[in-house]
């Protein structure tokens, strides 16, 4: 069974809405994750994992699945074991926050206050507050691994001290999404954590987002492992390389006014700065500012109508889908002719925060490539209908330049972008 992500408004709220329905399989995880919270609800501990790359439906399903617990809370059985639970929740995106709160508003068994950011909610019940019963985490794969005290966290793992302040703890893991050093996850520090106590992981497959065939998605993968395949083939899903930012751009704009929801994006190769400035990318004749910060605006960054005239990065678009999406691959994603292959070069990467925190981190070079590809996997599965990729980068951008005659000459039809 497909989902559909076009019925009613075309929004991000309309494709997260808990009234979207499932796919059987969806359904089949979501009574058994409610099962397990019934039966463990009075444990210590005890935690449900939800694997999945992006795209797979994670978030629907897990907002579904809030929504039915949330509504056996403050129902009226009170023979079921979730009546009169204490229960969030959490995830560690602003713009995320946003649109779990405006939904809300349209659900009766909801609050806004069910929604809250990991540390709001760890130094809250710190503070005294109660031990919740049932915690959900979104974009688990943004937890912090290491103490923050510049955003006020000052234990040493985030899931552990969730973990510590509930009796059941459901999380969304997608760990090609990871971003930071600051959230690096591994196997071994996961394992420690939930040592001891009922664990369960289970993991969604299905691709819900984009509209592509496999051959689209098997390109995606092999780009975030640095490898360079032949362009899928023409199909329904619009997958085109540029030679030009600007006229991607133009495109993105026409896409736009066609389905709405069509916007720029690129890696975080390009200078910016929390200073109240306007801040620009540059690529030959295309000039643009990147994403303002807006922390006060209901509407998330996709949402909003003006951001058509902004690049978005990965902090405003993660988690969020588009209907087009233009990429452009920085100066950090070069290519190597002799090996056929991208190479990262961190050194290009303007995301400095995103590499604080390597004390005892093995290989660190390593870990920064593959922050760094990790982010290009987030930037390339945002859209619906198609994505466009521009790269900045000159060996890069002849390679891809030289697929895309390939792709021409073996039969696409239509306009050369």
């Amino acid at each position: 069974m497909k989902q559909s992500l076009h019925s009613g408004s075309d929004s991000a709220l309309s494709r997260l809405a808990p009234t979207m329905a499932l796919t059987e399989g969806q359904e089949a995880l979501k009574a058994e994750v409610l099962s397990f919270c019934r039966a463990h609800r009075t444990d210590d501990h005890a935690l449900f994992i939800i694997e999945g790359d992006a795209g797979t439906g994670k978030s629907l399903l897990l907002n579904t699945l809030f929504t039915a617990i949330q509504h056996a809370a403050r129902g009226r059985d009170g023979h079921d074991p979730l009546h009169g639970s204490h229960n969030f929740l959490l995830v560690n995106h602003p713009e995320m926050i946003k649109l779990y709160r405006n939904i809300s508003e349209t659900q009766t068994a909801l609050r806004k206050k069910d929604f809250e950011r990991p540390t709001t909610f760890i130094n809250q019940v710190n503070a005294g507050g109660r031990r919740a019963d049932i915690v959900l985490v979104d974009e688990a794969h943004l937890l912090l691994t290491r103490r923050d005290p510049y955003n006020r966290f000052h234990q040493d793992n985030q899931l552990e001290e969730i973990i510590r302040h509930a009796h059941v703890v459901v999380i969304v893991f997608d760990a090609r999404q990871v971003l930071k050093f600051k959230s690096l996850w591994d196997d071994a520090s996961l394992a420690r954590l939930v040592s001891g106590f009922p664990v369960v992981t289970r993991r969604l497959e299905h691709q819900f987002r984009m509209h592509a065939h496999a051959d689209v998605m098997d390109w995606i993968r092999a780009l975030r492992d640095g490898v360079l395949r032949p362009l899928p083939a023409p199909q329904a899903f619009d997958f085109r390389i540029f030679d030009d930012a600007q006229a991607m751009y133009e495109a993105i704009r026409q896409r736009n006014a066609q389905y709405g929801l069509c916007r720029m994006l690129a890696t975080y190769d390009y200078p910016y700065t929390l200073n109240g400035q306007d801040h620009f990318i540059t690529e030959g004749r295309f000039h643009l500012r990147w994403d303002r910060a807006m922390p006060q605006a209901r509407l998330p960054w996709a949402e909003r109508p003006d951001t058509i005239d902004e690049v978005g990065s990965v902090y405003t678009i993660q988690g969020f889908d588009l209907n087009y999406a233009g990429v452009i691959l920085g100066p950090s994603i070069t290519y190597d002719r002799a090996t056929d292959r991208i190479v990262i070069d961190p050194s290009r990467y303007e995301d400095r925060a995103a590499f604080t925190g390597r004390d005892g981190v093995e290989n660190p070079h390593e870990v920064m490539a593959r922050i760094i590809l990790n982010s290009i996997n987030v930037l390339m599965t945002r859209g619906v209908r198609g994505l466009y990729i521009y790269a900045s980068d000159p060996n890069l951008h002849a390679r891809l330049a030289q697929l895309w005659e390939e792709r021409q000459a073996g039969g696409d039809t239509r306009p050369a972008a």
